[in-house]
């Protein structure tokens, strides 16, 4: 494929100003390498970012407001203001219009990918509570859009250098996932897995390693049954396939032995399973890519940090990866190549 004039556009929804999200977003953004790149598009409002320009120092942090993406500068940081005033900054504390903001940008953000004017979008962590509301039950980026996408499974997947996993639930109670650890939602994830390695990351045979579900996955039936009902025949159904799917193997075990290096993908049964180990090996530059969208999604791995907003201490470096990946991705989907300088 031939170089494309412009860069890539990507689409960043601001999140919750009062958190860490404008702070490490444009400390990522103050990197050339990604400019060299991508045409970065923030979904927010310039009162807010110039809030944190003076407040944090970044002087050098210059951007240009633009109406509508359709105005967007391929040589500039872009900003539209996706409400017409925008919420007082109180670093540190939650309010209702800083939701208001987060919500009103990532739907905007949303309306540009479906009308294919970017081609990525990287959200900045928000807050949940102050987005909920009798009218919205909103559980997750995750989970928000995909239903935006008219989509009916989407995989969370946590990826960073030498170590991708997956879940089979996600934002539920744990009480909850015994009864969502069915055949059907295992085999529907590992689907995805298999689709987003071979096209999202170029890895044409995966290998993937399934967790169990129980304590040393089950010990042959002594700690619960779901690894030998349940989990074992959807695996032996994929190798049946020619897929190299194995397990289950212990979560504790096969991460404390660092066998995860071993696997192109490891798909965990829960939440925490999957991203406690993940977040104590890879925080900083950890991402959390939406796999099985028609889009491209990526996001930080952390949430809003109110605790040290504001402070200039928050580490951008999860940005920065989210963002890096996100173009990995366009380029792997689509087979962009950067315009020689």
């Amino acid at each position: 494929m031939n170089p494309r004039k412009n860069k890539p556009i990507i689409g960043i929804s601001i999140g919750d100003i009062n958190g860490i999200s404008a702070e490490v977003t444009m400390k990522a953004l103050m990197d050339n390498r990604i400019h060299k790149i991508i045409t970065p598009v923030i979904y927010a409002h310039g009162k807010a970012l110039t809030f944190y320009r003076k407040h944090l120092g970044m002087d050098d942090f210059n951007f240009m407001q633009i109406r509508s993406i359709n105005e967007v500068h391929h040589k500039k940081i872009n900003v539209i203001n996706v409400l017409e005033e925008s919420p007082e900054v109180i670093p540190g504390v939650e309010t209702q219009e800083a939701g208001k903001l987060a919500l009103a940008a990532l739907d905007q953000a949303i309306a540009d990918l479906k009308e294919n004017k970017i081609d990525a979008l990287v959200t900045a962590p928000l807050n949940k509570s102050n987005i909920n509301s009798e009218a919205l039950k909103f559980v997750g980026h995750t989970e928000y859009l995909t239903e935006a996408f008219g989509i009916n499974k989407s995989l969370m997947f946590l990826v960073a250098e030498g170590i991708r996993v997956g879940v089979v639930t996600g934002h539920i109670p744990l009480k909850e996932v015994p009864n969502q650890v069915t055949a059907a939602n295992i085999k529907g994830k590992l689907e995805i897995m298999i689709h987003s390695l071979q096209h999202d990351f170029g890895i044409p045979k995966p290998r993937i390693a399934v967790l169990g579900l129980n304590p040393h996955a089950g010990e042959d039936g002594l700690l619960g049954d779901e690894e030998e009902t349940i989990i074992k025949p959807v695996i032996g159904g994929f190798k049946e396939k020619g897929h190299l799917v194995f397990g289950p193997y212990p979560a504790d075990g096969f991460f404390g032995m660092m066998h995860q290096k071993k696997f192109d993908g490891v798909l965990a049964m829960y939440h925490d399973q999957g991203l406690i180990p993940f977040k104590s090996l890879a925080f900083e530059t950890g991402v959390n890519f939406t796999a099985g969208l028609p889009i491209i999604r990526t996001s930080p791995d952390h949430g809003t940090a109110y605790n040290i907003a504001g402070k200039n201490i928050a580490n951008e470096g999860s940005m920065s990866a989210a963002i890096f990946q996100a173009y990995d991705i366009i380029k792997s989907r689509t087979g962009w190549e950067e315009e020689e300088n």
